[in-house]
């Protein structure tokens, strides 16, 4: 660790001094740069023609008007930070979040603007920054919009929107080398990932079939813009998830003036490049690689240890028309590779003291789509789109001891998913009061399970077959804004899956009630379900005296209740005050007869899901969830912001037993701080240094313990269910620091960052029995003690 900290800080003192050295050049050159973007509809989508965009307090007035397809572009003006403000004839006026505007790269926005309602009598409510409000109009409760500069800021998120989105309340970790999300102590796997619309599986490296986390992400933020997080009672236009949607939207590029960057940190070595095709159309296009870090290094003969290697591109290209609509094709790929082998070591450094393992495990992940968007009508939108998701496993464990040292097979899996997608949605607004939006979404599976292990002298074969099936879904909703202080949002929800004819029907309703200017109360209650992650449906099980069989082929949805009650106080516009209670009521749960205490909504946030307890499962348990969130909210303004989030919840579930029990996600309480200062560098603010702050402090996760005697014995896993969820670990507490430097100079800009965070205690795995054969293989993620950035 002592040599891992020196490389550290040479690291980081070593351009220090070219970060913090203005030079003579600079004194004299006042450095500028361009915004440029576009205006929207916010319900139909529609571009503006005709708003007008200024800077909000510049004086002479800079500003710019919308052009026919709603894009605007200001002159150059000084780095530095500025809010723009839009106004435009029967709209609410705009004002935007903070703009940061660096050299070397024009800084680009969309903006959403809401048509006005006004009834007689009515006293109109003043429009302005509401970052509070989430991007998505239909949603009401449990919502929270996020811009890409928050995963930039907060200290210990690595750019990574899953560790960003822990800060928030009602969401904890599950462990520090990975980066799964509790929310409201539903399981990782009832977490949702979608990428301009595109539902996609667990989107990073080393990831498992079932599982939404990983070590490090595929998904690169320097490619994302503002979008929604959602924490529970969702709109009626998503379905099948249960605990939390991540609804990212990946920006355009720059349809103007080619661009590049290079970045290295814990997500990769980074090259990326964006720009038009033409002069003559805005056709643009958006590329970005990574490369893992320390596999570039070995190439130069560095021995960092344990190599992981993986690879990621990102790619966005964007091709608007004037007659035929807006074609868009959008692609993520990643792969990932790590060996973890105990026999090139010294006996000394073997997991135990007379017994070792090899594991090899890699992941695949690839994502392609492509969409069109045409408005039949003004404020008639028409979407469809077809893609492409599939997904890889493998992993390979072989053990050996002191006396036997040539390893043997122990464990293996390879297991493939291919899911093919069509999707039509068409969002029809009636009038400033009326919008309808309705869709259809055709999902074909194509899977191939196989994985084994050693178990009681034998391969226990867990799955090992080739499978399909589809899965229709549909919605439609209606938001109604009955005034400027009240509007609400109904819908219905339903699906339908082949593989045992399981369907679903979901009504959902919410409302938004301001007060007043600064008050607001919001609500939101339906029906939700989700099938079953899709490898359980094929476990394989083994009667006694019988023969093979797949008893979770007829497996139903798990299925939820959720309400939420929500009051937002808008001390500011910067400053806000938010507090929300829900209720979840889940049924449905797949448990097990044979061991009662088993669950299956206990699992997901470790490196796979388990399949050995996972056979002749029936849909007979419950669980509940409910709990307090309270959020205190400065955004970033005038240099500094803050984050204080406190929740207090309560997870439980019953088994086939019919006993009440915590689950495994049953923390009680969350409490983050979180904080950050920029000093602008220079009259000419040719630089900006930050400090970031991150505290958190959770209970105690519940877990299943080992049965220590039997597990020794016998040498195979085994686990004391009567005392399942009972023993917790220690309480969870971690605080990290973030610094860095950006330097501006003419046409480009240097960036720098540094990540530092501490874990007490490390609460990675299950207290182990000293021989009992498991282990955890990524003990090279436990401990992260960096990011180092340039830009």
């Amino acid at each position: 660790m002592l040599n891992h900290i020196s490389w550290s800080l040479a690291l980081f003192f070593s351009p220090l001094l070219f970060f913090l050295n203005d030079g003579s050049c600079l004194a004299q050159k006042v450095l500028k740069s361009s915004i440029q973007g576009i205006v929207l509809d916010i319900q139909a989508q529609t571009p503006l023609f005709g708003a007008t965009v200024t800077i909000a307090g510049s004086n002479p007035l800079i500003g710019a008007v919308t052009d026919n397809l709603g894009h605007f572009r200001l002159p150059p003006v000084k780095i530095g930070q500025y809010q723009l403000r839009v106004t435009y004839v029967g709209y609410a006026p705009a004002v935007t979040d903070p703009l940061i505007v660096t050299s070397g790269k024009v800084t680009m926005t969309t903006i959403f603007m809401q048509e006005t309602v006004v009834n007689a009598g009515e006293v109109e409510i003043k429009a302005g920054y509401r970052k509070d409000e989430a991007i998505n109009k239909m949603a009401t409760v449990s919502v929270r919009s996020f811009s890409v500069d928050e995963t930039f800021r907060f200290a210990g998120s690595y750019n990574d929107p899953a560790r960003m989105a822990a800060n928030f309340a009602g969401v904890t970790s599950g462990i520090d080398n990975r980066n799964d999300i509790i929310v409201r102590g539903n399981s990782p796997t009832g977490l949702q990932w979608r990428i301009d619309d595109m539902e996609i599986p667990n989107p990073n490296h080393f990831a498992a079939i079932g599982t939404t986390g990983g070590p490090v992400t595929v998904l690169n933020n320097n490619l994302v813009t503002n979008s929604d997080f959602f924490t529970g009672a969702f709109p009626a236009q998503y379905g099948n998830t249960l605990a939390g949607i991540f609804d990212l939207k990946m920006r355009t590029g720059n349809p103007e003036v080619h661009e590049y960057w290079f970045q290295i940190g814990w997500n990769g070595l980074e090259f990326g490049t964006e720009g038009p095709f033409s002069k003559k159309s805005r056709a643009s296009y958006l590329i970005s690689y990574r490369y893992s870090p320390l596999q570039f290094l070995s190439w130069f003969g560095v021995n960092t240890g344990i190599v992981p290697k993986y690879q990621d591109l990102n790619i966005k290209i964007n091709i608007p028309t004037q007659k035929a609509g807006t074609f868009t094709i959008t692609g993520i790929g990643g792969i990932s590779y790590i060996e973890l082998y105990d026999s090139r070591k010294e006996q000394s450094k073997w997991l135990f003291p007379d017994y070792g393992e090899n594991i090899a495990n890699g992941s695949d992940l690839g994502v392609l789509g492509v969409s069109h968007q045409i408005f039949l009508r003004r404020n008639i939108r028409w979407k469809n789109m077809f893609y492409v998701v599939a997904s890889d496993t493998r992993t390979k464990i072989d053990t050996f001891n002191n006396i036997r040292q040539t390893p043997s097979p122990w464990a293996g899996e390879k297991s493939t998913e291919i899911k093919y997608s069509l999707f039509s949605s068409i969002t029809k607004k009636f009038s400033a009061k009326n919008t309808i939006a309705c869709g259809l979404y055709w999902d074909f599976f194509q899977m191939s399970f196989a994985d084994s292990m050693i178990y009681k002298s034998r391969f226990l074969v867990n799955t090992n077959s080739r499978e399909h099936m589809q899965m229709i879904r549909g919605f439609s909703q209606w938001q109604h804004v009955f005034s400027r202080k009240f509007n609400s949002t109904t819908g219905i929800y339903g699906s339908w899956l082949s593989l045992n004819n399981s369907w679903s029907l979901e009504p959902r309703i919410g409302f938004d009630w301001n007060i007043s200017e600064k008050h607001s109360i919001n609500f939101g209650t339906g029906l939700y379900s989700q099938m079953q992650p899709r490898v359980i449906y094929f476990i394989l099980s083994y009667p006694p005296g019988g023969m093979e069989s797949q008893p979770n082929l007829n497996l139903g949805f798990t299925r939820s209740a959720q309400t939420a009650l929500g009051y937002n106080y808008q001390i500011s516009n910067d400053l806000r005050f938010k507090t929300e209670i829900y209720y979840q009521y889940l049924f449905d749960i797949p448990v097990k007869g044979s061991i009662p205490q088993y669950a299956l909504s206990n699992q997901g946030h470790g490196f796979f899901i388990d399949r050995q307890y996972a056979d002749s499962l029936i849909n007979q348990g419950t669980g509940q969830n409910y709990g307090l969130e309270c959020t205190f909210e400065r955004f970033f303004r005038k240099n500094y912001y803050y984050l204080l989030s406190a929740s207090a919840f309560k997870s439980t579930y019953v088994g086939n037993d019919l006993i009440t029990r915590s689950s495994a996600f049953n923390v009680n309480y969350a409490l983050n701080a979180a904080g950050g200062y920029e000093f602008i560098m220079g009259k000419r603010k040719w630089g900006v240094m930050s400090f970031g702050l991150r505290a958190t402090w959770a209970g105690g996760s519940p877990y299943l313990p080992y049965d220590v005697n039997t597990t020794v014995s016998t040498g195979e896993t085994a686990y004391n269910w009567d005392q399942a969820y009972i023993p917790r670990f220690p309480e969870y507490k971690r605080i990290a620091f973030r610094f860095g430097i950006r330097r501006n100079l003419p046409g480009y800009n240097f960036e720098f960052f540094i990540d530092l965070q501490q874990t007490y205690p490390c609460n990675g795995s299950i207290p182990k029995p000293e021989k009992s054969g498991i282990s955890s293989p990524w003990d090279f993620f436990r401990w992260v003690p960096g990011e180092y950035s340039f830009r």
